[in-house]
């Protein structure tokens, strides 16, 4: 809980004094200079006015480090813009169980991509999308089906489901690893992912298929991330006979290489003995 840091960092930042944001709270001057110390807790209805007068979520009030992170980042959040950096913001997943009380695996399927970019924090709406199970799958981990179209990440081909387990803390995306992510603007997206986030505040999306360009989504655009574990089809995958092409291109020149440098050795030997 950060709430005594960042309250005197914002403060601070703002020039005001203690007098000053005391009056404008209604409390008194050594209440905020409690607060401040940290000798003493605010009840939720102050913590919520500290969050409406400096214009931040209270989550990021009390479970930020705000000193910790960039200046433009910082910048962004007094400007009104609150930025969720780690996807760890206060709030519940909207989930299913089964008949034992164990964590469904929603099937979000094609027709459903739009209604659920506006649906999926409401548990009204989770509720109504078919659920499974896989027994082979970790029980302490939160999983979801998501219908994939187009042809952007073989060898996963259109029309497959692929399962993907939540990601909670949005720091912790692996680069080059696939996620599904659902953004604000383009719904679910399924690519490989490199973590921008702390250089430039983005995630680099970026195809299996070469011919899509990679791009760039603000971490505002973020709404869920979800991390590949399995997927279902039903076409085998085509065997990538470039790659192999390529594999056995190297092990021929390998082998050339090989054979060049022992007869270099041999001819030198010959050349040494003449001597």
């Amino acid at each position: 809980m950060y709430f005594t840091e960042n309250i005197r960092l914002l403060r601070k930042r703002r020039k005001r004094s203690q007098d000053d944001v005391a009056i404008a709270l209604g409390i008194k001057r050594t209440t905020l200079c409690s607060y401040e110390n940290g000798s003493t807790q605010p009840n939720m209805e102050t913590l919520i006015r500290f969050a409406e007068y400096f214009k931040i979520s209270l989550d990021k009030l009390i479970r930020t480090e705000l000193s910790t992170i960039s200046e433009s980042l910082l910048s962004e959040i007094e400007k009104g813009h609150d930025i969720d950096i780690s996807g760890n913001r206060l709030r519940v997943l909207a989930t299913t169980v089964s008949a034992k009380n164990e964590d469904n695996i929603e099937l979000v399927p094609l027709k459903a991509k739009a209604g659920y970019t506006a649906g999926f924090a409401d548990p009204s709406y989770i509720k109504v999308l078919q659920a499974f199970s896989l027994p082979f799958l970790d029980r302490n981990r939160k999983y979801r089906s998501f219908e994939i179209s187009g042809d952007s990440m073989p060898p996963v081909p259109h029309g497959s489901w692929v399962v993907a387990e939540y990601v909670e803390n949005w720091n912790s995306i692996k680069d080059g690893y696939p996620y599904i992510i659902l953004t604000k603007d383009d719904g679910i997206v399924f690519k490989s992912v490199y973590n921008k986030i702390a250089e430039r505040r983005t995630l680099m999306l970026v195809s299996t298929n070469t011919e899509y360009q990679p791009y760039e989504l603000d971490i505002s655009q973020v709404l869920e991330v979800w991390k590949f574990s399995t997927y279902m089809s039903r076409e085998l995958p085509e065997p990538n006979l470039s790659k192999d092409r390529i594999s056995n291109t190297l092990k021929e020149l390998k082998l050339e290489i090989a054979e060049i440098r022992t007869e270099l050795k041999r001819r030198n030997g010959e050349q040494m003995q003449m001597f």
